[in-house]
């Protein structure tokens, strides 16, 4: 009874250092000018890094795995010591004291470090709607010159994965913030556990694993992995992430991947169009090519099939994360990618004519 109680106090004692060392990392990255950022730069990199290694040695998703063995093992613990209340209590604070450390460490924290636009330059204000249409004219176009080629089909998964580190790696030749150790991304085996809830992709903090739905249409996986492999530079916010995972597709050598790169942000900024001016949506989403609309089709028909209180509720769920952790907009932020999207157009326009 003495060991029993020794380890029950030696487990409640770790689950307190574990509590107020994860809370005072967080105070100090919310009111602490700059440790936000010292932190994703410094010492981040380090820890994503070593996990992700390790994590990196199992060909599937760890934190499938280890998600399913932990539900079995809480299972049987709370069987074997039902009427042990202050046992299951203990291991119960342990594992969410655990799980609070290791988000805090390998995610919280990046979420106050200085945003991408600071370190690429780009120049975030109001765009007019002329702005806004010109760039919704240029994808189109650009989408319809694929289109004629032939809209890209199916493709080996070891060749997404591979290619997906390779355009992250590349985009870090320009951006070296980007730069630094990315694993490859990991289908879900179990890909209906993401589509009831309506995601494409996640960034696991408990694993350092990028995971995709391997379930969804095609053309979204290639924007997807790139998205999660940007948080592996501490890039967390939602509308970064997606401009990140843009730039990575657009600039790839894999017709797959300028495909679903240009067609994501087909959506993104045609949607802000449409609610800016209609009739001019109307008129370029018309030229789109018929091959490229039966790609939306399949999409919108893939998830309208998991439409429901599961995705209702993962939505709120996700819409809260996102302000706890100081996104305030919270899904709404994803919209300000196209203001990204704006704002690199315009530095390439004086990029060209010779610089700013």
């Amino acid at each position: 009874m003495r060991e029993t109680g020794k380890r029950e106090n030696g487990l409640f004692i770790i689950s307190a250092i574990l509590f107020f060392v994860s809370l005072f990392l967080q105070i100090m990255a919310r009111n602490v000018p700059g440790f936000g950022e010292w932190y994703a730069r410094v010492v981040y990199p380090v820890f994503v890094g070593s996990l992700g290694r390790l994590s990196g040695l199992f060909p599937f998703a760890l934190m499938e795995i280890t998600a399913c063995i932990l539900i079995f093992f809480c299972t049987a613990c709370l069987i074997r010591y039902f009427r042990k209340t202050k046992k299951i209590l203990i291991g119960s604070l342990f594992l969410l004291t655990l799980f609070f450390f290791l988000f805090t460490i390998n995610c919280g924290i990046n979420y106050y470090r200085y945003p991408f636009s600071v370190y690429s330059g780009l120049d975030i204000r109001k765009s007019s709607k002329k702005e806004l249409r010109d760039l919704c004219e240029k994808l189109t176009d650009t989408l319809n010159q694929m289109s004629e080629q032939g809209v890209p089909g199916k493709f080996d998964k070891a060749v997404l994965e591979a290619e997906s580190v390779t355009s992250m790696e590349k985009l870090g030749e320009v951006y070296p913030e980007l730069s630094g150790f990315y694993p490859r991304p990991k289908p879900l085996a179990f890909s209906y556990l993401f589509s009831v809830q309506q995601l494409c992709g996640q960034y696991s903090p408990f694993t350092a694993e990028a995971i995709y739905n391997r379930s969804m249409p095609q053309y979204n996986i290639p924007h997807t992995v790139c998205h999660e492999l940007s948080h592996f530079r501490g890039f967390m916010r939602e509308d970064e992430a997606n401009f990140i995972g843009y730039l990575a597709c657009i600039g790839s050598e894999h017709e797959a991947f300028r495909y679903s790169g240009y067609l994501t942000g087909w959506v993104y900024a045609t949607n802000a169009l449409a609610k800016s001016d209609p009739m001019a949506y109307s008129e370029l989403s018309g030229q789109l090519s018929g091959q490229i609309w039966a790609d939306l089709r399949d999409n919108t028909e893939f998830w309208g099939q998991y439409e429901g209180k599961t995705a209702e509720v993962s939505n709120l769920l996700n819409d809260s994360y996102l302000k706890l952790n100081s996104q305030t907009d919270g899904v709404d932020s994803y919209g300000r990618m196209v203001d990204l999207m704006l704002a690199y157009e315009r530095s390439k326009v004086m990029e060209a004519r010779g610089g700013y």
